[in-house]
């Protein structure tokens, strides 16, 4: 765990972007696709759609899978259409977490809590119960519009450098720093780890969730992938971009959100306030004895990738031709990605559906299928329910057991196409 590789800026678009190794190594190539959250207006329908390639690397240097950076985050984040409170189940984990870091790091009315992307309050309203100061950075000013007239102060900006600086001389530094499913996102992953450590007090935690690559290729996650998510972390792959910024992971939690996620809870590396625990020696041993440390072992994904396709189409197909009526639910930035590399439009899904009204009305990105509100499946009476975030497929499946009064069934895509009576 002591093989420090130092950042380094990239300098040109095919250059790792954490420690400048040109990538010449394909993960896996999913083809040409659009934004996934850039959803389709009835107007735009017949105006020309921008499709970028969608085309995963694997650094053979610091061993971080990522894809080449196509368009500015101001292009993506600027206005998003992912609103976090819509899931129940993700609201509540929200809830969770915040009695946790509560109780184990003695927060309270003197402590500061910052969070990055912290969309429309849906964690941050559990400090503001708790009487914790709190600041959420969130670049969407629609979204964090929202947040604001929950009454959780927010400020409209990206995170990195020149953000923290600033927010540090206007409130001060942080006890908690905390991004959920944010880290992936970053295209400057240099600029962003280097922000967290000048947001950070002497003895302040960061903690961070997001999608853990060993899960994604044992259960062929390959929907995760889109170009909202910039890099894909190993635990090997994390500790050495954070180690790289001065910063030691102590801790880390597997969690089941997304398919498999890691919690990862950094401190300074100066500060010795707090041993590194043993869950984090372990996790690196598993993944140096499942080969996360050899590059062969990330050449096989591509292959597995094609197998899911397969499968997937080979079910749709087959319903079709048995006269079944198949719709969708839920328009995620996965299923953006499962559509458009599996081909599938409304010659499989008449429609999909989707409780964010801001996505209502609209289509979902390149596969142009129509999106409706949820009360869409009880007008048509389906024989199937395609659920794209299979993530929440428990939530999903228990909210909308009406479907099986006349007998429709729901299909989960991921790992396989897999049906549920």
């Amino acid at each position: 765990m002591n093989d420090l590789i130092q950042p380094k800026k990239k300098s040109d678009k095919s250059d790792c972007r954490y420690c400048g190794e040109p990538l010449k190594h394909t993960f896996v190539d999913l083809g040409m696709s659009p934004l996934c959250q850039t959803h389709i207006t009835t107007e735009q329908l017949n105006h020309m759609e921008p499709f970028y390639p969608l085309h995963a690397y694997i650094c053979e240097r610091c061993l971080l899978v990522q894809l080449e950076e196509f368009v500015a985050p101001g292009d993506i984040f600027s206005e998003y259409a992912y609103f976090s409170s819509y899931s129940d189940s993700w609201v509540e984990h929200a809830r969770q977490y915040v009695e946790l870091v509560t109780e184990r790091f003695g927060l309270n009315g003197s402590s500061q809590v910052v969070e990055i992307a912290s969309n429309d309050g849906y964690l941050l309203q559990h400090f503001v119960k708790k009487n914790i100061p709190v600041l959420g950075i969130e670049p969407a000013a629609n979204i964090a519009r929202v947040a604001v007239e929950k009454g959780i102060n927010t400020t409209v900006r990206f995170h990195g450098r020149d953000s923290a600086r600033e927010i540090v001389a206007e409130t001060g530094q942080a006890d908690l720093v905390l991004g959920n499913n944010v880290l992936a996102h970053v295209p400057d992953l240099n600029d962003f780890v280097a922000g967290m450590k000048i947001l950070l007090k002497e003895d302040g935690v960061i903690t961070m969730e997001f999608p853990h690559l060993y899960r994604l290729m044992a259960e062929n996650q390959f929907d995760t992938i889109y170009h909202e998510h910039f890099s894909y972390f190993s635990f090997i792959a994390v500790q050495r971009v954070f180690a790289g910024h001065g910063l030691t992971l102590f801790d880390v939690q597997e969690l089941p959100t997304h398919g498999g996620s890691l919690r990862i809870f950094a401190q300074h590396s100066e500060y010795t306030g707090r041993e590194i625990g043993r869950a984090v020696h372990e996790l690196w041993q598993r993944e140096v004895k499942e080969g996360f440390l050899e590059l062969g072992k990330y050449s096989h994904f591509g292959e597995q990738v094609k197998v899911t396709k397969r499968k997937l189409l080979a079910f749709l197909i087959e319903a079709k031709n048995a006269g079944k009526k198949i719709v969708g639910y839920g328009a995620p930035g996965k299923g953006n990605t499962l559509l458009n590399y599996c081909g599938i439009g409304t010659d499989f899904l008449e429609y999909t559906v989707d409780r964010n009204p801001y996505k209502q009305g609209k289509y979902t990105p390149g596969a142009h299928i129509p999106i409706f509100d949820p009360e869409k499946i009880k007008e048509t009476r389906p024989d199937y329910l395609l659920i794209l975030p299979w993530n929440l497929r428990e939530e999903i499946m228990k909210a909308h057991q009406y479907v099986r009064e006349w007998g429709c069934r729901f299909v989960v895509p991921i790992p396989e196409a897999r049906v549920f009576d």
